[in-house]
């Protein structure tokens, strides 16, 4: 099996390209990736040299450019054969959304369009694209299922990503191509993206500078371990996944049990053996009061349930910050 797959440099990226390495059935990765600045390029630069590490076959091979290139995008792949698309590659964050919104535009809309073209013109017949649960917006029924209504987003970055949705399942319907949209809750764990809570407030804990902490910490998320994601992701690779009754499926993924960003501000306090400096402030209108994920439909489908408990994922992520930046 052959498999493009954007945004390999990125968090989760990185995860998945680790273990598609490893797995026989898969011939070639094609991994694309701008190296975006959005947050410490050197960051990517090394999740890129410990993929090189285990890539002892050189079954990775690595592009840089940006998915709005589409004339790159085209004349890249003209003469690949692809089996799968697994599109990672995202403008991500919410905050970022308000200083530079067209980033999200270019990336999330422009670069998404220009992947769904690569599908239709070579003729791919599946689609693997990374949603958020972001989506759900000021949806207040819990947990969240893929069928509740989604068109009430609280920032650009969820408007997005919800109109990925809408694109893939136009152009599924049109080209005839399966494709399956996940909707990833709060996704953390080693070579984490800096700019998400848990990686701000042990960095900060450890250089004992202020945490914001929005709304005192009441506010409740469904985190989930990275490994949970990328064995989601791989579940959907499999060939029943595409046998399914629908050209077009939407699956969270996500832990199924929320619980307040103040319970992990003390599990970090607990880990780092540090107090935190903390630093109230009111919540703000882009924030959901929570997140929680129904994992029914995916467990259905896919037969799997993310297995991580949150202080278990949370020591994890402790030791490989400690080897990281302490070392």
């Amino acid at each position: 099996m052959n498999i493009l797959l954007t945004g390999y440099a990125g968090f989760i990226g990185f995860h998945l390209a680790s273990k598609l390495i490893k797995d026989s059935l898969i011939k070639n990765i094609y991994g694309v990736d701008n190296l975006d600045s959005y947050y410490d390029v050197n960051l990517k630069k090394s999740r890129i040299k410990e993929l090189q590490k285990i890539d002892t076959n050189n079954k990775l091979k690595k592009f840089t450019f940006d998915l709005k290139n589409s004339k790159k995008l085209n004349q890249t792949f003209k003469n690949i054969k692809i089996d799968v698309v697994i599109n990672l590659a995202a403008q991500a964050g919410v905050r970022y959304s308000f200083t530079n919104p067209r980033s999200y535009i270019n990336s999330n809309i422009i670069g998404f369009f220009n992947i769904l073209e690569l599908m239709k013109t070579k003729k791919i017949s599946k689609l693997i694209f990374a949603s958020t649960s972001s989506s759900y917006g000021s949806q207040s029924i819990t947990p969240y299922r893929e069928n509740l209504m989604n068109n009430t987003p609280l920032q650009l970055y969820a408007a997005t990503k919800i109109s990925n949705e809408v694109m893939a399942h136009a152009y599924s319907h049109l080209y005839g191509f399966n494709s399956i949209g996940l909707r990833f809750f709060t996704v953390y764990g080693p070579y984490g993206r800096p700019d998400m809570a848990i990686y701000k407030f042990t960095d900060s804990i450890y250089k004992n500078k202020k945490i914001d902490l929005y709304d005192s910490g009441k506010m409740l998320r469904d985190c989930t371990y990275v490994d949970d994601i990328v064995e989601g992701i791989v579940r959907t690779l499999n060939i029943k996944s595409f046998s399914l009754k629908k050209k077009c499926n939407i699956y969270n993924i996500g832990f199924g049990k929320p619980v307040t960003v103040k319970a992990i501000l003390n599990q970090i306090e607990l880990n780092t053996g540090k107090k935190a400096l903390v630093k109230i402030l009111p919540k703000h209108t882009s924030e959901m009061n929570k997140t929680y994920c129904s994992t029914l439909k995916f467990n259905n489908d896919f037969n799997f349930k993310p297995k991580v408990k949150i202080n278990d994922g949370l020591k994890n992520f402790n030791d490989w910050y400690k080897s990281y930046h302490l070392k």
